[in-house]
């Protein structure tokens, strides 16, 4: 017989998240918290992290990844109503909130949960989802993965490396194998902006040499056994590469910055709603899913570009499903984000009436002395970037129930070529 325990909430996620979620929850009065991680620590992704730039907001001071955990972890250390089972994988949740769990420690275990945050983080995009035509040699990495060959398992990849991508992991690691001793021929992006944020670019590239292409891509990797060569050629206005203007560039490793996607089975199983334009679930202004009793928050939601904003963003959703177990959140009226001009995606996606709301805007492409408008507010806008997160309080004045919705907008930019 299957075991069954009731509790007020199931955290599922131990990384920066789900950590930062059930502390803010305790905090707030939730008696029984259970913080599922299916690695053996917590921490998430952190621990493999190495480099500086963490807690600048959150903490007021400039952390490592393993820093940054580690308060987290005394934190946790200091709620004794959160119970921390690690090495524990959920298998299901359902959209009545269990949670069935499976560990070497307990077995097969469901939690009748009268509440659920979900923190399961993202995960990368691998190699087979772009189709880069190629032998299938040896030397192909995710960022990701190498970040954590290199900094947790100490190995070297290589001698000579190609970065595709210049999201943020791929623009740190650029600098990480360089200051190892290995050479970064190049970092390529396939769009005409780069799509990390741009201290990384200065900090990463810039500061060593490391040259960058916009508007390239490999068009095929080359070697038996291992990585020999990659081919790569600029693109077009239709992202389309130019063949015929294409060069070599000899190497013995090829790393894979290309994405992350929100890791969102389970919250397909539980019956939530995803934005197709953040693959993550659809939330409201206390990051509550479609389904009652169920939240999201971290990278599950949307991805971001530093975790002290996903610590603020998971404290939000702790607090309120705290105050959902109280009965103060359930049926508040919402009016649903409409993205406009030059907007990729907003974050939460649904507005609670009568609720300032901490908004998490993604633009389409860069441009400079744009202004925001998210209702009836405004906001100038220096330079807006798609590798950058905009953000913007909506306060209740900004909204006009009557209207059906609030729209969200870029308007009278110029496009920064």
């Amino acid at each position: 017989m299957l075991n069954t325990k009731a509790v007020d909430l199931v955290v599922v996620g131990g990384g920066p998240a789900g950590m930062a979620a059930a502390v803010a929850a305790a905090e707030a009065g939730v008696e029984e918290i259970v913080l599922l991680e299916r690695q053996a620590k917590l921490g998430g992704i952190l621990p493999q992290c190495i480099h500086n730039g963490f807690g600048l907001r959150y903490f007021k001071e400039e952390l490592t990844g393993p820093e940054y955990a580690y308060r987290f972890m005394l934190e946790l250390k200091k709620k004794p109503r959160i119970q921390v089972k690690t090495e524990t994988m959920v298998v299901t949740i359902t959209p009545d909130r269990q949670v069935v769990t499976t560990s070497a420690a307990e077995g097969l275990v469901c939690y009748q949960a009268r509440a659920v945050i979900l923190a399961m983080g993202c995960r990368e995009r691998p190699r087979g989802a772009i189709n880069i035509p190629g032998t299938r040699p040896a030397g192909i990495y995710t960022a990701g993965s190498l970040q954590y060959l290199l900094n947790i398992e100490g190995f070297l990849p290589g001698r000579t490396a190609v970065i595709l991508g210049s999201g943020d992991i791929g623009l740190i690691m650029a600098r990480r194998l360089t200051l190892e001793g290995i050479r970064v021929r190049a970092v390529l992006e396939l769009m005409p902006y780069s799509n990390g944020l741009n201290r990384n670019v200065v900090q990463c590239l810039e500061d060593f040499n490391i040259p960058l292409y916009l508007s390239h891509t490999v068009t095929a990797i080359h070697g038996q056994g291992r990585v020999e060569k990659v081919s790569v050629a600029p693109v077009d206005a239709d992202l389309q590469p130019l063949v015929e203007k294409g060069f070599d560039l000899a190497c013995d490793t090829l790393v894979l910055s290309v994405g992350l996607i929100p890791e969102n089975e389970l919250s397909l199983q539980a019956g939530v709603e995803l934005d197709p334009a953040t693959g993550g679930p659809v939330v409201d202004s206390f990051y509550q899913t479609t389904v009652e009793g169920i939240f999201a928050c971290g990278n599950v939601a949307h991805v971001h570009d530093v975790v002290d904003d996903v610590s603020a963003e998971s404290a939000i959703a702790g607090r309120a499903a705290a105050a959902y177990l109280r009965g103060e959140i359930g049926g508040n009226r919402w009016l649903p984000v409409k993205a406009g001009r030059n907007i990729r995606s907003v974050v939460p996606q649904r507005i609670v009436v009568g609720q300032a709301t901490p908004l998490y805007i993604r633009a389409r492409f860069p441009e400079k002395n744009a202004q925001l408008n998210v209702g009836h507010g405004h906001s100038k806008r220096r330079i807006v970037s798609p590798g950058e997160t905009i953000y913007y309080t909506v306060k209740p004045e900004d909204i006009c129930s009557q209207e059906g919705f609030v729209r969200v907008g870029l308007e009278g930019g110029k496009v920064d070529d």
